[in-house]
Parts: structure tokens; C-alpha cells; sequence
């Protein structure tokens, strides 16, 4: 655990920003008194249940509703027909050329694309009397042939249109020369299994007109209310100012969660139509079968490298899974996998082309560090087939290929997510080095041995990565302080239980110089604010928190100015500290309270003049790059060789984040991801049948990790290169923890069993573990 993690007791006269203080958001969550999608309901409200096709690929000739319309109790039943004036959804993020034909209908019509698929909806008084009609509507199908692989040859999606929607292309450099001069290659094919976030909330959306006012609100919103308002304006042709979502408490997002999906379209669109507030709450078994999948990919790849086993050049052609249709993300996964698979290496000449290829699986989006997790995987198991080609242990070989302190900034000529991909700042060498020496790795190595001599399959791995964060273009905030002397932050951010309120309020009172339990932080609702960007992409510490430091430096200016006149005093004389405007340096003495400061400015107050009134400013970041921590991850596993399972024994991460707003938190989000990556590397995992009909469809079938599989987790939280790119320094945290587990874990595997490169393929089951031991 790091060090000063432990939770401190807050004193304002301190500094809020660097200590681990307790969350504000935690209290009616402790309560019993949260509010999420399911406690949110409405008098007179319907319910929905759609129905979903059972076949993953087939002609739909008919939908037999007309006994299910005159059930009592079911106020509508919808099918595509019903809908044909609402657009596809639109993507959010990496629209390439050529995908718009490949978007999703809220309901399908004439074809069915994957078992999940909805091609209707039922609105009923009562949600089980919702679900039994849903159930009885009859679909009339003809079954086609199910495409299942990735690496398939494309066949036709529809007349004109390829299973292969899609090309992602990032090259720089001489490949081919590289190559050629290589004193050697190394090729390997390496496979992530399919798999997702799987919040403990479902996904939720009750849809409410309000006639009075002629506004239709959406509640259950999460991750980016504004764009999501946007687009359901658009699709249902209304302003944007008549739409307006809420945040409520999200039980987890990790990338899954609220982006836009058919269900929030269509309670929308019956709320409109129906003046009647409308709910549908996801059942477990929809999630696993409706909502974003992601992770799978097929990699072939090939290093040429010298003598040394130093990197001339990567080359690698990779397959996406997508799915049936090409949701909001586009081709985010594909992309920032291309464009994050050189990591921490010099790389002279790189050339990455992923074919994004359909099948007819559950579509797929983000989930955790997209993108990364996979091309992670792939390039730290080419690092240790690298190492093994010439002779070389896992950690040498890193040393001799990783970027040096003095290169930064080091720039790639390659974008992703609209941005140049430049590395702000970093000293990956010494992070290395702090890892193996927390490890007592030599020591450990030999422990290793002498428990190997003695019959134990156990062994020890790491894996090196950079990250991304603080994606723009911006952010902006509202502090107001009222004449209580509470604070207000407006933000057009998201809480996905990350922590925001608690890490902006410590920024924000840093800045203005008030105890942070003084702050309120509102998010998520469209109301409040015009715009914002919400929470995605490790962004809100670093966008979010430096727009809320501005805000309140502006206030906090506008505060002493006023009080240098009530005081008669010089404004460089003075200072706030505890809610009060104080002469610097003075224990005792005059001063003003912020409540009286903004009563001073209150509009009615006859001694405003010519200021505007309330004691309030807007604050805006913006930004055109990204920055980049970055990380280590170490394992040591135990291996049964009777039964394949894998043990992990100890595990460290190591992240810099350039400053920690709070470490507690840092150390939480870095957990957590490794809990979710654990999952992915020996778990978790949807499977189909020949007919691409999902196996996978309760936690009987896609297995998860518990904390009898989950160990203390040690953390490392580096400060060595603060990002160059905000005043703060700040950096983000929400995928650091996950990133990298898989290849960690493959290489404390492959060394515990005694067989350089076996691994190959995640996750790492314990009877593809039993199939490698044979």
C-alpha cells in the first residue's frame, strides 16, 4: 500500500490536493438512501419489455403481435414499422470512412443480426405482465448461416456492403527496410477472448414528458449526458433545450454504461408519444446479451530487431471483432489499439492495419482501457518472445528498448481519438526500476527457483504500458458561492463512482481557500449547465479539475477585490483562508466571510455599482493533446498442473499519474482495474455455439473473479513526470490498474510452467492451461 493512502482527517488550514480525505459522495450511498435507474419511478408510468430475436442471423418475415395489443394492461406494442421515422444511433467517437450503413435501428427490420437483436417493444401497466406478453409475441424467421469469426473471409452484410465495415491503418517509418536489415524476426498470433464490464447496476432509462413545461426528461443517464441529449434531440426531431437527462447514483461504468443505446431511443420516443413517463430496468440476462461487448481481437504480428534484441521494426495485421452492427464508439477500439501498441519502446518503423470485421455476436464498444488491454497483451508477449529469441531475460530486454527520460517529449506520428500521440512527459526506466525493487525481484527469482526445484509450478512476470488521458477538447464549471458561504460546482462531468465530487471539491478549495466538505459538486444534469463532455477516456481529474481551479481563482479574485474595499486594504495584503478574507500572515484581525462577500454582491444589494452581481464565475479548459501516464505491472502465480487452475500469488502495479489529487482514491481505481483485468486474463469470456446462439448468459456461465481469486494488491503511486499540459500536472488513473494484467499474467504463467512463449491466448482457462501442460 502506498504510503500517506491511509484516510486522513481533514484540516482546512492545510493544502486538500495530494491527501487521501474521505469521499463526499459516499454518505447516502452508506444510508441506504442512493438512487439509482430502478428507484426511480413516476405515477402513471408504463413499463417496456422488448422483445429479441433468438437466432443470430436471419430474414425476419413476420412478428405476430396482434393477440399481445389486446392483452389487457399492454398499453402499445411497437415493432420497426412504429419507428421508421427514427434515425440509427450515430456515433459518438472515430467515424471512419464507410461505417454509416453499418449503424443500429432502435428496432430491427426485415433481418436479424444476433441473438439480443430487438425487433420489439411492449408497454405495459405493469413490468411482469410486460415480460409474459414480450415473451408470447411469435417471430416468423428464416435462419441464415452465422459468421463467427473475425478472421473469417468477409462475406456480404447487405446488398453493396462487406462483413469487413472497416480498415484502421497507422504506419510510419520504413517497414520493409527494416525488415530487411534485421539480424533477426520474431512472429507470434495472439488471441483476446471477448468479454466486458459487468457494472453490479444494469443498465436503466425512464423517459418522462412534461407537458407543462414541453421538455422530455431522461433519467438513468450516465458517462455523457450532454451528447446523449444532443442525439435523442436530433433522432426525435426536438431543440436540444426540450431535452434534458439525469444522473442519478451509476452502480459502475466502466465504459459499458451510458452510451447510447436502442432502449434509452425508444422509453424517449414512447414518453413523447404516449405523454406518459415510461420505465425499463435490464434484467442480468440482457446485459450479458444486449450490451457492448468488446476485447476480442486476433493479432499477427512480427518484430525485426538486431543482434541485441533491440526493435528495428513491428509489423502487424489484427482482426476486430465488432459484432452485428457498429454502435457510438465506431472504431475507437480498433484505432487507439493500433495507435497504443508501441507502449514505452523506441519502435523506428511501425506498421498496424486491423480489419474491423461484423459477425453475428452482441455489437461491441469500449471497456476499460480499449484498446489497450489487447495491444498491451500483444506487445509485452512479443517483448518476451523477443528476450527468448536472443538470450536475453524479460527485464533486459525492456531496458534496452524503453524511451529515456531525456527523449521527452516524444512524439509518434500517429493519432488517435483526433489527437497526435505525443508523450508528454516520463521516466519509464526508473519506474522499472522502483517496481523490481519493491519486488526484491532478484530475490524473488531466486525464491522462485528453489520452490520450482522443489515441485511447485509458480513464477514470476511483469509488463510495461503507457496510458492515455485527459482527452479534450474541453471542459468548463461554475462555482458560485451563496451568502452561507457553501460553494457550488456546476460541471458538465459525469460520476461513474470514480470519485468527482470528492476530487474536485479538493482542487476547488485549494483554489478559493475553504475547507472541501464546504463543496458541493452537481454533475450529470443537462439543466445546469449548457454544455459538457462528460466522463470517458480517464479525462475529468485532468479537464474537469484544472476548469474548476480556474473558476474558483476567479472567484477567489473577485472575493479579495471586494474585501480589500470593505477592509481598506491593499489586494496583495490579503489572502482567504477557512472561508474568510484574511491580511496574509495575520493570526487575528478583521476579516470577511465569503457568505458576506457574496451578500456584499448580492443583486439587490445597494452596494454593488457597477459589478456584476453574485459572488460566481464560469471557468474553461481547453486542450488539444492528450497526455500520458504510464505503468508497470508485476505477477507471481502459483500453477496446479492436475487442474489448470492459476493462483496468483502477489501482484503490484506501478503508475505515475504525475500528481495525485488523492491517493486513496489513485489506489482504489488502480484495484479495482486489476480485479476487472484478472477477469479478462483468466476468466471471463462470451462463447457462442456453432449457430451463434451465447453461452454465456448467467454468472453460472461467464465466470468472474471473487475475492477468494483476487489478491492484496500492492500499489506504487509515482509522481516523477507531471504533464507539462495543465498547471496541476495532473494526469489520469481509471485504466492504469487493468491495462496490462493479462500480459503480466501471461508471463508469470509461461515462466511458472517452464515454457517460454506458451501463452498465446486470453483468458487463460484452466483447460486451455491443461491442453498447454499436455
Amino acid at each position: 500500500m502506498q504510503p500517506g493512502a491511509a484516510v486522513e482527517m481533514a484540516d482546512a488550514r492545510d493544502k486538500f490536493v495530494g491527501r487521501s480525505v474521505t469521499r463526499l459522495e459516499d454518505r447516502p450511498l452508506l444510508l441506504g438512501q442512493g438512487r439509482f435507474a430502478a428507484d426511480v419511478s413516476f405515477f402513471g408510468q408504463l413499463h417496456m419489455r422488448l422483445v429479441r430475436s433468438t437466432h443470430a442471423n436471419a430474414k425476419l418475415l413476420s412478428i405476430d403481435a396482434a393477440a399481445a395489443r389486446t392483452t389487457p394492461g399492454v398499453h402499445a406494442v411497437w415493432t420497426a414499422a412504429d419507428v421508421a421515422d427514427i434515425p440509427p444511433i450515430d456515433f459518438r467517437l472515430s467515424k471512419i470512412a464507410g461505417l454509416d450503413g453499418y449503424r443500429q435501428r432502435v428496432l430491427a427490420s426485415g433481418r436479424v443480426r444476433y441473438v439480443g437483436d430487438p425487433v420489439a417493444a411492449v408497454f405495459a401497466e405493469d413490468p411482469y405482465l410486460a415480460e409474459d406478453v414480450a415473451e408470447g409475441i411469435a417471430l416468423e424467421v428464416e435462419e441464415l448461416p452465422s459468421l463467427l469469426r473475425a478472421d473469417q473471409e468477409p462475406s456480404e452484410f447487405e446488398p453493396g456492403r462487406s462483413t469487413e465495415a472497416g480498415v484502421v491503418r497507422k504506419e510510419y517509418g520504413d517497414v520493409d527496410a527494416a525488415f530487411r536489415a534485421a539480424h533477426a524476426t520474431v512472429s507470434l498470433e495472439l488471441r483476446v477472448g471477448r468479454h466486458s464490464g459487468v457494472p453490479i447496476e444494469t443498465r436503466g432509462a425512464i423517459g418522462r414528458y412534461d407537458g407543462a413545461r414541453e421538455v422530455l426528461e431522461l433519467y438513468g443517464a450516465a458517462k455523457v449526458p450532454h451528447w446523449n441529449r444532443d442525439q435523442i434531440a436530433g433522432m426525435l426531431g426536438l431543440s436540444s433545450s426540450r431535452v434534458q437527462l439525469y444522473e442519478g447514483h451509476v452502480g459502475g461504468g466502466f465504459g459499458i454504461r451510458g452510451e447510447l443505446y436502442p432502449e434509452d431511443v425508444l422509453v424517449c420516443a414512447a414518453a413523447l408519444r404516449f405523454r406518459r413517463p415510461v420505465k425499463w430496468i435490464e434484467d442480468r440476462r440482457e446485459h450479458l446479451i444486449a450490451a457492448n461487448h468488446s476485447r476480442q481481437q486476433l493479432h499477427r504480428i512480427r518484430a525485426a530487431i538486431d543482434a541485441e534484441g533491440r526493435i528495428l521494426g513491428i509489423d502487424d495485421e489484427f482482426f476486430h471483432d465488432q459484432g452485428a452492427y457498429v454502435r457510438t464508439h465506431a472504431a475507437t477500439v480498433p484505432d487507439l489499439a493500433a495507435a497504443m501498441l508501441p507502449g514505452p519502446y523506441r519502435v523506428p518503423a511501425y506498421r498496424a492495419v486491423g480489419h474491423i470485421r461484423l459477425t453475428n455476436k452482441t455489437p461491441g464498444g469500449t471497456y476499460r482501457a480499449p484498446g489497450r488491454f489487447e495491444s498491451t497483451f500483444v506487445r509485452e508477449r512479443l517483448l518476451d518472445a523477443i528476450a527468448t529469441k536472443v538470450g536475453i531475460d524479460g527485464v533486459e530486454v525492456r531496458r534496452r528498448n524503453l524511451i529515456a527520460a531525456a527523449e521527452m517529449p516524444y512524439e509518434r506520428p500517429i493519432e488517435t481519438l483526433g489527437t497526435r500521440v505525443t508523450f508528454d512527459s516520463g521516466d519509464y526506466p526508473a519506474l522499472l526500476g522502483k517496481t523490481l525493487a519493491a519486488m526484491n525481484w532478484e530475490e524473488l527469482r531466486a525464491e522462485v527457483r528453489q520452490r520450482r526445484s522443489a515441485g511447485e509450478a509458480v513464477g514470476i512476470g511483469l509488463a510495461m504500458f503507457v496510458e492515455k488521458s485527459g482527452l479534450g477538447p474541453f471542459d468548463g464549471v461554475r462555482v458560485t458561492i451563496d451568502t452561507s458561504g457553501a460553494v457550488e460546482v456546476v460541471t458538465g462531468a459525469a460520476s461513474i463512482g470514480q470519485g468527482v465530487e470528492t476530487v474536485i471539491a479538493q482542487i476547488c478549495a485549494d483554489a478559493l481557500g475553504v475547507d472541501y466538505r464546504r463543496i458541493r459538486v452537481v454533475h450529470g444534469q443537462t439543466d445546469q449547465i449548457a454544455y459538457g463532455m462528460g466522463a470517458f477516456a480517464s479525462r475529468v481529474t485532468v479537464m474537469t479539475g484544472e476548469a474548476s481551479r480556474l473558476a474558483a481563482l476567479k472567484v477567489r479574485a473577485k472575493a479579495i477585490e471586494v474585501a480589500a474595499e470593505l477592509l481598506q486594504a491593499p489586494l496583495d495584503s490579503l489572502d482567504i483562508l477557512d472561508g474568510k478574507v484574511v491580511r496574509t500572515g495575520a493570526s487575528s484581525g478583521p476579516s470577511v466571510a465569503l457568505g458576506d462577500v457574496a451578500r456584499y454582491l448580492s443583486p439587490v444589494s445597494k452596494s454593488l455599482g457597477e459589478r456584476s452581481p453574485g459572488l460566481t464565475a464560469d471557468g474553461w479548459f481547453h486542450t488539444d493533446h492528450m497526455n500520458y501516464p504510464y505503468g508497470v505491472h508485476a505477477a507471481m502465480v502459483g500453477v496446479d498442473r492436475e487442474t489448470g487452475a492459476v493462483k496468483v500469488l502477489r501482484y503490484l502495479v506501478a503508475f505515475d499519474i504525475g500528481k495525485a489529487v488523492n491517493p486513496m482514491l489513485v489506489e482504489g481505481q488502480l484495484a479495482g482495474g486489476v480485479a476487472q483485468g484478472l477477469g479478462g486474463a483468466l476468466f471471463e469470456e462470451f462463447l457462442y455455439d456453432d449457430r451463434g446462439e451465447p453461452l454465456s448468459v448467467t454468472f453460472a456461465d461467464y465466470l468472474m473473479p471473487t475475492l477468494r481469486e483476487i489478491p492484496t494488491v500492492d500499489v506504487i503511486i509515482s509522481e516523477d513526470a507531471p504533464s507539462p499540459l495543465n498547471p496541476m500536472g495532473l494526469k489520469g488513473a481509471g485504466e492504469g490498474g487493468i491495462n496490462a494484467v493479462g500480459a503480466a499474467i501471461a508471463a508469470a504463467i509461461d515462466d511458472a510452467i517452464g515454457m517460454a512463449g506458451a501463452v498465446n491466448e486470453l483468458p487463460i482457462t484452466p483447460r486451455r492451461l491443461r491442453a498447454l501442460l499436455r
